[in-house]
């Protein structure tokens, strides 16, 4: 049995938690400041309560954060603060940029593992992924705590940071797709051909981010997807609508107009042309 605090049992929070504890493992957690609603989800997943976070860190081996990203580094500082030495796992959907300032802000005392969970919340027959990355033992000792459970783990290197990258690359896709599609059916909607945009959305191509060999095909057309996108923003515009995603995706393929009519570049090229810091 580890003993591990969980800072703090939301949704996402409390679900892990619970895989620990049908695990075997003792989870704490404190409640100074916290509502009754995440009280009565702790004690439902099992959590074990503490006078305060100073207890809860004197007696456990790892602490999770999983809590909302603007409040991982106040987490991280306040942790660092009680001089806790063991293995702090930050799970949380933030950049690579901020799990760098946590380990910094935290080390030299625990080994910081960079975690980021890909799913719904585990348990009552949902699973997720956890991906971890940091120093071996450390993500070892991680990994462990969720053998057999509804969370797999998956290795994605030694950097922290990596997990975090491979987090904020989906969720980047993730999140601006369903964005947009609800942009384009409160456009569509403006202008009385909501069923006919549903309609054709069933029989478009839906697997684009699995499919990364499709890019080059994009950037040989930036060309005239450019001016698209413009006159899509003032589409938007005209039906009182924010049009800021059309925008900035008419500046990103800015990056390939000089690739017209070349979809037979290799996907690396195109893909570190957006990495160069600038448009034609």
């Amino acid at each position: 049995m580890t003993t591990v605090t969980v800072l703090h049992p939301g949704a996402m929070g409390v679900a892990v938690a619970a895989e620990l504890v049908l695990g075997g493992h003792e989870v704490l957690w404190a409640p100074n400041d916290r509502g009754e609603h995440t009280a009565r989800r702790a004690t439902e997943a099992g959590a074990t309560p503490c006078d305060s976070l100073a207890e809860a860190l004197s007696r456990s081996a790892v602490v999770l954060s999983v809590c909302p990203p603007q409040a991982a580094e106040d987490v991280a500082t306040v942790v660092a603060a009680h001089a806790f030495a063991g293995v702090y796992v930050d799970v949380n959907a933030i950049s690579p940029q901020r799990v760098r300032r946590i380990t910094d802000e935290i080390r030299p005392g625990p080994a910081v593992v960079d975690g980021a969970v890909f799913g719904p919340p585990p348990g009552e027959g949902r699973t997720a992924r956890l991906y971890l990355a940091g120093p071996g033992p450390a993500v070892d000792r991680v990994a462990l705590l969720f053998t057999g459970s509804a969370l797999n783990v998956c290795r994605v290197g030694d950097t922290p940071g990596s997990a975090s990258a491979l987090k904020m690359a989906f969720a980047g896709y993730q999140k601006a797709a369903r964005t947009l599609a609800g942009i384009a059916h409160a456009l569509a909607d403006a202008h009385g051909v909501g069923d006919e945009l549903t309609a054709e959305a069933e029989i478009m191509i839906s697997a684009i981010l699995s499919d990364p060999e499709y890019v080059p095909s994009v950037a040989a057309r930036a060309w005239r997807w450019a001016p698209e996108m413009a006159e899509v923003a003032d589409t938007l515009r005209g039906a009182d609508l924010p049009p800021d995603m059309a925008e900035a995706t008419a500046r990103v393929l800015a990056f390939w107009e000089q690739d017209k009519g070349r979809d037979d570049l290799p996907v690396a090229d195109v893909l570190a042309q957006l990495r160069s810091g600038r448009s034609t």
